[in-house]
């Protein structure tokens, strides 16, 4: 009986050892101290950069409100008719081409790729200095996008409006990772510049927020993996071999029990 007894208080120790290992996994941003507070600079944002296939939109005004007009003609308004004023229409907004630039009326191809919008701005106000009085130039990107998928709530394409977004907010408009998500392991894939990165982060350090990858950039994708966990209710071996294992537990039990 006492050797049932111990064969049993061993089975729970491991067991419980095996759960709290697991949840080890699951806390974000372990390593700060929250016994206190603490503060730290941000030096880790990073402007827009225009790229090609970035749709632009600019609005003028001036002094000569007519003369204006002519570069808003993609707005929302078409010779006299209203548009549908989504990223998806082709007339809204000024497509930035393979070559990094997009063709304004008079001032004809102007170069934006690897630009922030604000030179942008100050670039085409002097262009227009020559035929408006005035101008004042606004400029938005118009299809900052980023993607989603994998073991969270809500994967989707989220389109963000102000042009800046974290990578937690993301994650947040996701509706955040399921329990059974690696929270250890999560899969940044970036296109900028011609090339494709694949970025592994781990969202149970606080490494997170100085990363230069904490910040979004337009066209991101996030990619969360399941854990094995998420796989196992559906995998007849892995359902096999856990009564296996359960099995031989019990006939070790059994055998040390009769045979002491």
């Amino acid at each position: 009986m006492r050797q049932l007894v111990a064969n049993s208080i061993i089975f729970i120790i491991i067991v419980c050892t095996f759960s709290c290992s697991s949840y080890r996994k699951v806390p974000y941003f372990q390593n700060i101290d929250r016994t206190t507070t603490t503060s730290e600079a941000i030096d880790n944002q990073s402007s827009v950069l225009i790229q090609s296939g970035d749709i632009l939109g600019i609005n003028v005004s001036s002094l000569n409100p007519e003369a204006s007009a002519v570069f808003n003609y993609n707005l929302s308004r078409v010779n006299g008719n209203n548009y549908d004023n989504s990223p998806g229409n082709p007339v809204y907004g000024y497509l930035v081409d393979q070559q990094g630039t997009i063709q304004l009326p008079l001032v004809g191809a102007m170069t934006v790729a690897g630009l922030e919008p604000a030179q942008i701005r100050t670039r085409l106000r002097q262009q227009l200095l020559a035929y408006l009085r005035e101008p004042v130039v606004n400029i938005r990107l118009l299809n900052f996008r980023i993607s989603v998928l994998g073991d969270v709530a809500k994967p989707d394409v989220y389109v963000v409006n102000n042009e800046r977004i974290t990578l937690l907010q993301a994650l947040s408009l996701a509706g955040d990772l399921t329990i059974t998500a690696q929270r250890t392991n999560v899969l940044l894939i970036r296109e900028q510049n011609g090339q494709r990165q694949y970025i592994s982060i781990d969202l149970t350090s606080k490494v997170l927020f100085t990363s230069p990858y904490y910040y979004l950039k337009n066209n991101d994708v996030l990619y969360v993996q399941p854990d094995k966990a998420k796989y196992a209710p559906v995998d007849r071996g892995y359902r096999n071999l856990s009564l296996v294992l359960s099995a031989l537990s019990i006939i070790a039990i059994v055998f040390a029990t009769v045979y002491r």
